[in-house]
């Protein structure tokens, strides 16, 4: 079901944002390792990627002749504001865009870079995509917040307790 996906992206934006709100404005532009990416780049990417493939998602190729994905990966330093723009550009246009896909086009085709994909894989590629940066930005806000760091899941440790009442757990759609 679509609304399987769009909770689940909404589930992945929000994780992210816990995240970022804990970094200071410098640690959005640290780059831990050479040829490494900061969580302002990732953010870019996701940025990115999510307006290219979702604007106009069921009727245009996902990767639109306007985007620079190579801009994506140049390095800062760019301002909170920037970051937080990014982000929001994004996720506007998927959530705005998932809004008018329904379950019966998850059995459409559409095309990434001229490859033909049924709309369900598409959006599978998608979240696992976007998920697997988001636990990139959750790493990197951890290493720069430190000792200061407020866990965003189950607290080690805490896992029976936590099982006596699930509260980040969601049963299916009834």
């Amino acid at each position: 079901m679509v609304k399987d996906f769009i909770d689940e992206f909404s589930r992945y934006r929000a994780l992210g944002e816990k995240a970022m709100a804990q970094v200071s404005d410098e640690g959005l532009n640290r780059v831990p390792t050479a040829d490494g990416n900061s969580i302002a780049i990732i953010v870019r990417h996701i940025g990115g990627n999510l307006v290219s493939r979702y604007t106009n998602f069921l009727t245009s190729d996902g990767e639109k002749p306007w985007r620079d994905r190579d801009a994506e990966f140049v390095e800062g330093p760019f301002s909170r504001i920037d970051v937080d723009g990014a982000w929001k550009a994004g996720w506007d246009v998927l959530e705005r865009e998932l809004a008018k896909v329904t379950d019966a086009d998850l059995a459409r085709t559409i095309a990434i870079r001229g490859v033909t994909l049924r709309v369900h894989e598409a959006l599978c590629r998608s979240l696992a995509h976007t998920a697997s940066h988001v636990g990139q930005i959750v790493l990197l806000a951890r290493i720069d917040a430190a000792g200061q760091w407020k866990t965003l899941s189950i607290p080690k440790g805490q896992s029976s307790q936590y099982n006596q009442n699930p509260t980040l757990e969601k049963g299916p759609a009834r």
